[in-house]
């Protein structure tokens, strides 16, 4: 039973993913989605998927959808949901993403949840699912909870990191006072799609121009990027040949979105549009991708090899994940960096110049394990010493409560 909870992005959605399509090789999985629905993101087909009432942040407010009840009454729902469905699955693991370390907006059904988890099945082992980098700036304020939370509910931390980039003791100093072991996955990158046999057709690109693929995650942070991107590219289109393809993502607010279309209608180079699934197919045949650092888009990059310029931006000022991630990368050489406080069209598009100039990478699968998804399978295997077990076929649904 993995619970994941995506409230401003949708990288823990699209890392989250990725993992169970691998548990699902071996594993029956549940997946419990408490985010908005992305139109077009599909859950793997073997896995049930059960949709809890969406919750999600905006300036730090929580938000529901159109129609349900009042905050308080949809938190209580999904508190007693959580609890049913654990009395239905009966999982023999238990795996939260993000939590403790983060997601502390969600006790109201996280707590309850793992106290009746203990009190109702012992059995049940409890595992933490967590990023590369944490990052969050009120993480040593609220280390005293997160060592208190582990030390009593959990079994095990799995950190979907390479050693060699992000290490545990780098994310939380007072790892050692933690009672549960660390395992290292290495870096959950999703698969680029083996039927893409033709994909100039299916990723509706044209051959004869190399094009630029730019995009900011899930869309409610990045704007001023996106906005940046389409003036500069008025500037290109006069000095290279090149289209440019940009992805808002599902959750840029209608107004923004629309904003950016207008600006983007008279310029033949540039295509706009909401959500893909296919980025990293994109990023694959681009020429230059130009971003934010999210988990997702990084693991995409460095899959692909894509020559990449990104801008770190973090979620309204109470985050330091991509900052930490991106002086990392630049460190490496692996990205060009502009300063998210100072995007000047003139600036970036003798950036993307620039970096066209440099050359491709074929990827970076031989500096770092990206095979992340597969080892969570292999760690869970042996954890549940079930390494012999086949893969389960069952019947999957999707229970939308």
């Amino acid at each position: 039973m993995f619970y994941c909870q995506y409230l401003t992005g949708m990288g823990h959605l699209v890392r989250s993913t990725e993992i169970v399509r691998s548990l699902a090789e071996k594993f029956q999985v549940y997946f419990i989605n408490g985010g908005p629905i992305v139109e077009g993101f599909k859950i793997p087909k073997n896995v049930e998927s059960i949709l809890l009432p969406s919750l999600w942040l905006e300036k730090g407010k929580f938000q529901i959808s159109e129609g349900c009840q009042s905050v308080e009454q949809v938190k209580e729902i999904r508190k007693n949901q959580l609890i049913n469905a654990f009395e239905r699955i009966r999982p023999d693991c238990l795996i939260t993403e993000f939590f403790p370390f983060g997601r502390h907006k969600l006790f109201f059904e996280l707590l309850p949840l793992l106290e009746h988890v203990k009190s109702s099945s012992p059995e049940t082992k409890i595992v933490s699912s967590i990023r590369d980098v944490i990052g969050r700036k009120t993480l040593n304020e609220e280390s005293d909870i997160i060592c208190k939370l582990i030390n009593q509910y959990f079994d095990l931390i799995l950190c979907h990191s390479d050693p060699s980039f992000q290490t545990f003791p780098d994310n939380f100093p007072r790892y050692q006072e933690l009672k549960c072991e660390v395992k290292y996955t290495g870096f959950v990158a999703q698969s680029l799609a083996e039927n893409l046999q033709k994909p100039s057709e299916q990723l509706d690109i044209d051959v004869d121009k190399p094009f630029i693929v730019a995009s900011v995650g899930g869309g409610r942070l990045g704007y001023g990027l996106l906005e940046t991107i389409i003036e500069s590219g008025k500037i290109l289109a006069h000095k290279i040949p090149h289209n440019i393809h940009i992805f808002t993502g599902p959750f840029m607010p209608d107004s923004q979105f629309f904003t950016l279309q207008k600006a983007a209608a008279s310029e033949k180079n540039i295509k706009l549009k909401k959500y893909t699934s296919l980025l990293a197919e994109y990023m694959k045949q681009a020429e230059l991708s130009i971003s934010l650092t999210g988990y997702n888009t990084t693991m995409n990059i460095l899959r692909t090899g894509v020559r990449s310029i990104v801008a770190p931006i973090g979620h309204y000022s109470q985050d330091n994940e991509q900052l930490i991630r991106t002086n990392k990368l630049e460190k490496l050489g692996i990205v060009e960096v502009v300063d998210p406080n100072y995007l000047e069209s003139n600036h970036l598009a003798a950036k993307i110049i620039e970096s066209l100039n440099h050359k491709k990478i074929d990827n970076y699968t031989k500096l770092f394990d990206l095979e992340g998804s597969q080892k969570t399978l292999n760690i869970l295997e042996e954890f549940l010493g079930v390494s012999k077990v086949s893969t389960v076929n069952c019947q999957p649904s999707m229970i939308n409560y």
